[in-house]
């Protein structure tokens, strides 16, 4: 499933399309961020079926080095350990992911070239070699590989990363949150469960699906009041010089911490000074921290933070008392 981490970067990438838009469309804009969370689910099963695709790519040299006229004493003796990996074929298998596949129409066929280069990048790899020159091998083995395969040797690929930028603009920074992902996915998977291991959800439940949607709407509807609360606590800053995607993050984290009162305030901040050292400029972490902490500070001393069950973690007996 989607990470609360990647659903709170969704949120901030469509609202910042949203103060780009002329229409000021807010359903329009809605359905854009579902649909953004809905190509990262595609890029998931797209990536899944990459693996496929390359061990096809294996495959296929094995049958032409057997078609040789003088085939050599490998061409004769291939070995297939990589083809025959029974964790790829229980992929291979799978009625839910080949459905979804079915569904959607996701296909490597326009982009043939990138198995073919991953694969050919793969044979002198070194974790490739290991695991085909070892003497012995388990099912464990096997899984261990393609893991490696998706986390290890997927995420530098160049080649791919282009490959999937040139794609789709929904893309952009979602591969590690959904190599991850996958990640999880085959660590579930088990000899034993044939082709009937469960891939992930899109959403780990219903509330994480209106979490965003939510999110995202109270950041667009309440963000002249989050403006104030951001230039009443930046004196030596005038509103308009802030960076864009600075008053993005404090205006979702606002939100956040007023719309959802089973998170705890400290998760909430943390959250946002992270995704701000990767979406804003480098020292943005810092003035995003101590703008939001007085903020957070000023809220909780006028009784506007109302927080329980798991919300309540970190907050102090004073203030749980005033709840």
């Amino acid at each position: 499933m989607i990470s609360r981490r990647l659903l709170r970067i969704k949120a901030l990438t469509a609202l910042y399309a949203f103060n780009r838009r002329e229409d000021g469309d807010l359903v329009k804009a809605e359905s854009e961020l579902v649909f953004s969370i809905r190509k990262t689910y595609d890029l998931y099963h797209y990536l899944l079926l990459l693996v496929l695709e390359i061990s096809d790519v294996a495959c296929d040299r094995i049958e032409r080095a057997l078609q040789k006229k003088v085939p050599t004493p490998q061409d004769l003796n291939p070995n297939r350990r990589f083809i025959d990996n029974p964790v790829i074929d229980q992929l291979r298998n799978n009625k839910s992911f080949n459905k979804y596949l079915g569904d959607t129409k996701l296909s490597w066929v326009n982009f043939v070239h990138i198995p073919r280069i991953l694969y050919n990048s793969m044979v002198s790899w070194d974790e490739f070699e290991k695991y085909m020159d070892s003497e012995e091998m388990n099912y464990q083995g096997h899984k261990k590989f393609v893991i490696s395969l998706v986390t290890k040797f997927f995420s530098v690929s160049e080649d791919l990363i282009n490959c999937l930028e040139e794609q789709s603009i929904y893309w952009n920074d979602d591969l590690e949150y959904v190599l991850l992902m996958m990640e999880k996915t085959l660590k579930k998977f088990r000899l034993s469960s044939g082709e009937q291991t469960e891939l992930m959800p899109l959403y780990k439940n219903q509330e994480d699906e209106e979490f965003v949607k939510l999110l995202f709407r109270k950041a667009v509807l309440n963000s002249r009041q989050s403006s104030e609360l951001i230039d009443n606590n930046t004196t030596n800053w005038e509103v308009d010089r802030i960076a864009l995607m600075d008053t993005l993050v404090m205006q979702l984290a606002i939100a956040e911490v007023l719309e959802f009162p089973e998170i705890p305030v400290k998760v909430t901040l943390n959250e946002y000074i992270e995704i701000a050292k990767y979406y804003c400029t480098p020292k943005s972490s810092t003035f995003v921290n101590g703008i939001l902490d007085n903020i957070f500070r000023e809220m909780r001393e006028k009784g506007f933070l109302r927080k329980y069950g798991r919300g309540l973690i970190g907050e102090s007996v004073d203030s749980k008392l005033n709840d």
